[in-house]
């Protein structure tokens, strides 16, 4: 392997699907500034809106995915740069 390039801040994070609460254990290196505790021990906590136990591809079963309420935060996050 080549020197220098793998990330440094590799630890075990905990990651969330947001919708249907599933939780798992696994390295990474993403950043995170909340935490969660996790079997016991504390841990960094990312949120993901998609997971294995909800992706229609792994589940076999479609999904109401709510792009329109993504549509209209993205627009009112960004009304400034729109407008011009």
């Amino acid at each position: 392997m080549k020197e220098g390039i793998h990330p440094e801040d590799y630890r075990l994070v905990v990651f969330k699907d947001m919708s249907n609460g599933y939780t798992f254990l696994t390295k990474s290196c993403a950043p995170s500034k909340e935490t969660i505790e996790h079997e016991g021990a504390e841990y960094p906590l990312i949120k993901v809106e998609i997971s294995h136990k909800s992706h229609p591809f792994y589940t076999g079963k479609m999904q109401f995915v709510d792009t329109a309420g993504r549509i209209d935060k993205f627009k009112n996050r960004y009304a400034k740069h729109l407008k011009k």
